[in-house]
């Protein structure tokens, strides 16, 4: 997984997976996407996010989803 966008290191957000450079992180963006929000509707509110990042977060998420662990949804 090599994703120059996204990093995670312990002293920032606990290792959470952040935009480099920032404390936004990938889950947020995901979340905002989820909800129905334009890339123009997420930069306009976090101004130092630009669409190749918001791609970034979206590669990256895919690139978890694809590793050999499995995880296990619980239908609703």
């Amino acid at each position: 997984m090599n994703n120059e966008i996204v990093s995670s290191k312990p002293e920032i957000m606990y290792g959470k997976p952040v935009i480099a450079g920032t404390r936004i992180p990938v889950d947020l963006i995901l979340e905002k996407l989820a909800s129905g929000e334009t890339y123009e509707q997420i930069i306009e509110a976090h101004p130092r996010l630009t669409e190749e990042a918001i791609k970034g977060a979206l590669q990256y998420a895919a690139d978890v989803l694809r590793s050999d662990s499995i995880y296990q949804v619980n239908e609703v």
